[in-house]
Formats: structure tokens, sequence, C-alpha cells
């Protein structure tokens, strides 16, 4: 099944535009949401076909409600890639044990980012 729907979870303005933008010129519907409190009750209400989440954000981080997300019966199914500033390795398995299915690192390349979000139609 194709991918047709996605949110972006990020508490910048700048980097929700700049997703906004890549998403919607490569054909998308974008939903967003600006903490991890918000991504929650929007995988809920609006069911996207995958979530792009950042880490750093106040309140609820990304590791916490990937985590949440992953293990909730209602949004188990919807795969969720980590776009985010921080790099280190650590990081990025971390970001997988909480449930990511892939970790990008900030600044997203607008192609590999489509490319992986393809991937997983």
């Amino acid at each position: 099944m194709p991918v047709k729907k996605v949110l972006v979870v990020d508490d910048s303005p700048t980097e929700r535009l700049a997703l906004f933008e890549m998403l919607t010129k490569a054909g998308y519907s974008v939903v967003m949401a600006e903490s991890g409190e918000e991504a929650l009750a929007k995988a809920k209400s609006e069911m996207p076909d995958v979530i792009l989440m950042d880490v750093v954000m106040p309140g609820m981080n990304g590791y916490q409600a990937t985590r949440t997300l992953t293990r909730e019966d209602a949004t188990k199914h919807i795969p969720v890639i980590m776009c985010t500033s921080k790099g280190q390795e650590t990081d990025r398995i971390w970001g997988m044990r909480q449930g990511a299915n892939d970790y990008l690192v900030k600044p997203i390349d607008a192609k590999q980012l489509i490319d992986k979000i393809a991937s997983l139609g």
C-alpha cells in the first residue's frame, strides 16, 4: 500500500515548513504536530501512513513519543522515521530501540527522505 499521508512532528516551525514543502512537492498529504503529545493525538485521529519524528522537543521528546506510538495497538502499525539533529551512533541505536523504522540526521536530504518513505509503501 503506497504511502499517501505523512505526519511531521517537530517543534521548529522552520523545520516543519521545510519538510512540508519537501513532502507536498513529492505528492504527499502532510499533517503537522508541534510536540510529542500532539503527535500521539494526531497519529490516532489522522492515521498517517508514516510519521517523521524529531527527537529534541519540550515535554515529551521524540524517543518517548516513538516508544508510545510503537507500543499502542491503535498506532503500532505506523512506521516512524526519526528526523533529528542528534547524529551520534548511540542516538541512532536508542531511536531504533524505541521502535523507529529508520533514522535520518538533519539537515534532511530530500531525495534520501523521499526514497525512504517510498520504500515503506
